[in-house]
């Protein structure tokens, strides 16, 4: 939608990812020149929030709100290898001698200082995936006994068919939209669970490597010198 469009979208639903309706568009906020900043969005439980731009997507009349977790996470699975590959370049740049020792340690010492903020962000991503998974674990098992309670009064002849099937059909949409909801998390966690044992096998995998240096410089080492001793022979007559 371009952005003369935008303002159509105010009061217009907001769906999740996964068709669910969670809030409705309120308002949105510009910057002096005319771009459009951020959306106010007022979610299904009456709490008023400022999003950015980024967070929905604009798709004519529908409206879809995208999981930061899931946003956060892609970014970090991207800049994640790409500092590594960064950092591991400047050896080969310095042995190669195209850049001086000093330049190469201060780029290093910059990159290690992004890559632990990015691996401390990853981890917060994870623990906060976590919590999702059990949140829609929670979900799926309430949705499981709903499902078989209104099993068990449809078969008491309790509810009637029509009731059913439309009560049915709502439970189960619910259950898909939570199942699917709840691997999505379980894949982002194990994509950046995944990056960050790729770190991990790196370093150990550095280790490796001056270990195996070190043993074959040390295999390189002159050999010791030979020592003879000579037993004194006595005087005559000794």
């Amino acid at each position: 939608m371009s952005n003369s469009n935008l303002f159509l979208s105010i009061g217009k639903p907001i769906k999740n990812e996964y068709g669910r309706v969670i809030g409705k568009v309120a308002s949105f906020a510009l910057t002096p020149s005319g771009k459009f900043d951020a959306v106010y969005v007022e979610f299904g439980d009456g709490q008023f929030t400022k999003q950015p731009m980024e967070s929905l997507r604009f798709n004519g009349a529908e409206i879809t709100f995208i999981s930061k977790i899931k946003n956060q996470a892609g970014t970090l699975c991207d800049h994640i290898p790409l500092i590594w590959r960064k950092d591991e370049a400047l050896k080969d740049l310095l042995e190669k001698k195209k850049i001086t020792p000093e330049v190469c340690q201060d780029l290093h010492n910059s990159f290690t200082s992004v890559l632990t903020q990015l691996k401390k962000d990853a981890q917060i991503i994870i623990e906060e995936s976590v919590v999702e998974i059990e949140r829609c674990s929670d979900e799926i098992s309430s949705l499981s006994y709903a499902i078989a309670n209104l099993e068990i009064e449809h078969e008491i002849g309790k509810v009637d068919e029509e009731n059913y099937r439309g009560a049915f059909a709502l439970l189960q949409d619910t259950l898909r939209r939570a199942t699917t909801e709840k691997t999505d998390f379980e894949l982002t966690k194990s994509k950046l669970s995944s990056v960050l044992l790729g770190d991990q096998s790196q370093n150990s995998m550095k280790t490796s490597k001056v270990y195996a240096e070190q043993v074959s410089n040390a295999s390189k080492l002159p050999e010791p010198p030979v020592v003879v001793y000579v037993k004194e022979i006595g005087k005559a007559g000794n």
